[in-house]
């Protein structure tokens, strides 16, 4: 069994910001890969689909606000008994520039309040694929920004870019042991 958590906050208001990168993820991997419609439970959305080889996938949002993400996703880790290394957190990174996109096993939290919530949950040994957004020129402008609202012309970028490829490699990155060269041969030709 796999899980792949998307982060984000629920409500219109979020839809469309930086910080929800995770959710938007998820919703296209869904309508992508025809999971069944999201259900309610485990303090959160989820849905749950067969892969071709028979082993099952979870998708999920927490709807705990992201700095309670933990909450929702030791739930449904607990009741499925999802193994750490089945478990791929999709979140917003400040760090890489915008659309870059990396993928790391285990280690810190880089700051991201998502993060650090799952880290006291369930410990920090799981996959995070970390999207860039790029970071503000000031430091007192980064709540503002990632609470702010994708331009069109990004959101069609990050669904054609970052979305699109990984959704077309989805099964080989959750099956491969070299899911880092997965990722980065996805990207190598994008430059960014």
């Amino acid at each position: 069994m796999f899980l792949v958590v998307g982060l984000g906050n629920p409500g219109l208001r979020y839809s469309y910001t930086r910080h929800n990168v995770g959710f938007m993820f998820v919703d296209y991997l869904s309508y992508s890969f025809g999971f069944p419609d999201y259900r309610s439970k485990f303090d959160s959305l989820y849905s749950e689909k067969m892969l071709k080889n028979g082993k099952k996938a979870f998708i999920q949002k927490p709807q705990t606000f992201m700095n309670l993400s933990g909450q929702a996703v030791s739930q449904i880790v607990a009741f499925f008994k999802i193994l750490p290394e089945k478990i791929f957190i999709f979140h917003d990174d400040l760090d890489l520039p915008l659309f870059n996109v990396k993928i790391k096993f285990a280690g810190g939290n880089g700051g991201h309040n998502g993060l650090k919530d799952i880290d006291k949950a369930i410990g920090n040994n799981y996959w995070r694929i970390r999207v860039g957004i790029g970071r503000p020129l000031l430091k007192d402008q980064v709540t503002d920004y990632v609470l702010s609202v994708f331009r069109k012309d990004e959101l069609s970028s990050i669904a054609s870019q970052v979305f699109e490829p990984i959704c077309e490699n989805f099964e080989e990155l959750l099956f491969s042991d070299e899911k880092t060269s997965i990722i980065n041969k996805i990207f190598e030709d994008t430059k960014r």
